[in-house]
């Protein structure tokens, strides 16, 4: 079998009203997604989704022709590209979609098999008022979910401690709680420094009182020195490195103890080639590795398939705050949602990753 052609597609969504991320100080009234397939000379198609492809075109004829099961070569190709131009790691996720389906194989035990369930934590996204968020976690802990991560960026870290001093005390321990900083990395326009060491401790105290799981990007994704120092400071784990684009970047994390959790996500850094390699970095380290997964639910469900058969993990993310950001808008690209059903990842034995693209929608929602 060859691979005959790579088609990159972009797309739309449209909505109102619009989602108001804790990290964009631009309100989103759309949602684009990149939508990769990688087609043989026998008629199976890999799909893939996640960053822009940005810097793919033209690269096409170093895959075309190949055997589509040569992943690691791919891989390198990748990183290659990635090292002169963007991120191309969705093409990365076709083509691990691809082998399952040549196998017959879902993702899960093609990577090890280790399990086909991952639990699932509910991941916030806006910044609601203390007794909206109270009630939204009670809603997620109707709804099964066992943990919940809640944003911090309300300008005032005081206020933001108000809001999750508000949920613990309304759920007690029926929720394991996360908090995201958003310290680590910056959108285009934005110009605000992130917080100094000094101010991430004067933060981490009341979070160890309030009993969190975990402290998400509370500096600068390059501050390793002031990570080791937050990390050996408080009882908090320490958490980072979705946006961290090299693997050798993680490899220094680790040595230099900066984080406790490793939290990069297949769509963007590496493909689950090159995150199978950070997965088991963490696992000789005695960290945990749970991957960042906010794109949409082909990104969602290749990292459930990496960490539920490679590593395993406490908890997985799920993109999910409902009515801004729920599974019809982030998942508008598929015929069936990825849900967390339960509060659970549960994979099922469909060849790949078991996803099919809506392609009617994909067709009315085409640009470009």
């Amino acid at each position: 079998m060859k691979i005959t052609a790579i088609r990159i597609s972009q797309h739309r969504y449209k909505f109102d009203p619009p989602f108001h991320a804790s990290w964009d100080t631009r309100p989103r009234t759309n949602w684009d997604a990149t939508i990769v397939r990688v087609e043989t000379d026998e008629g199976v198609t890999g799909i893939g989704s996640g960053d822009l492809m940005v810097g793919f075109a033209g690269h096409e004829e170093l895959f075309i022709g190949q055997d589509p099961m040569a992943i690691e070569r791919h891989y390198r190709i990748l990183a290659n590209i990635n090292f002169h131009y963007g991120r191309c790691w969705p093409l990365d996720l076709a083509l691990w979609d691809l082998a399952g389906k040549i196998t017959g194989q879902p993702c899960w035990k093609l990577l090890g098999g280790l399990s086909n369930k991952v639990r699932a934590y509910a991941s916030s996204g806006t910044l609601r008022k203390p007794e909206q968020l109270v009630e939204v976690a009670q809603q997620f802990i109707a709804q099964g979910f066992g943990a919940m991560k809640i944003r911090f960026h309300r300008g005032d870290w005081r206020q933001d401690i108000a809001a999750l001093t508000a949920v613990r005390q309304a759920v007690g321990d029926k929720l394991t709680l996360m908090v995201d900083c958003n310290q680590g990395w910056r959108m285009p326009w934005d110009t605000a420094q992130p917080w100094s060491l000094k101010d991430a401790l004067q933060v981490a105290k009341p979070l160890e009182e309030l009993e969190v799981f975990w402290m998400e990007e509370p500096l600068h994704r390059a501050d390793y020195d002031g990570m080791a120092a937050l990390r050996q400071s408080t009882r908090v784990r320490i958490a980072g490195g979705e946006m961290t684009r090299e693997l050798h970047e993680f490899r220094n994390l680790i040595q230099r103890g900066s984080l406790d959790v490793l939290q990069p996500d297949v769509a963007l850094v590496g493909g689950i080639t090159g995150l199978r390699r950070v997965g088991q970095m963490a696992l000789e380290h005695n960290l945990v590795f749970t991957p960042h997964t906010w794109t949409n639910g082909i990104g969602v469900i290749a990292n459930a398939h990496l960490t539920a058969g490679a590593t395993g993990a406490p908890f997985l993310e799920f993109p999910y705050d409902p009515p801004e950001w729920g599974l019809d808008r982030r998942d508008y690209m598929l015929v069936d949602p990825v849900d967390a059903k339960g509060g659970w990842f549960t994979l099922t034995d469909k060849p790949g990753l078991g996803i099919e693209l809506d392609e009617e929608r994909l067709k009315a929602t085409k640009i470009g």
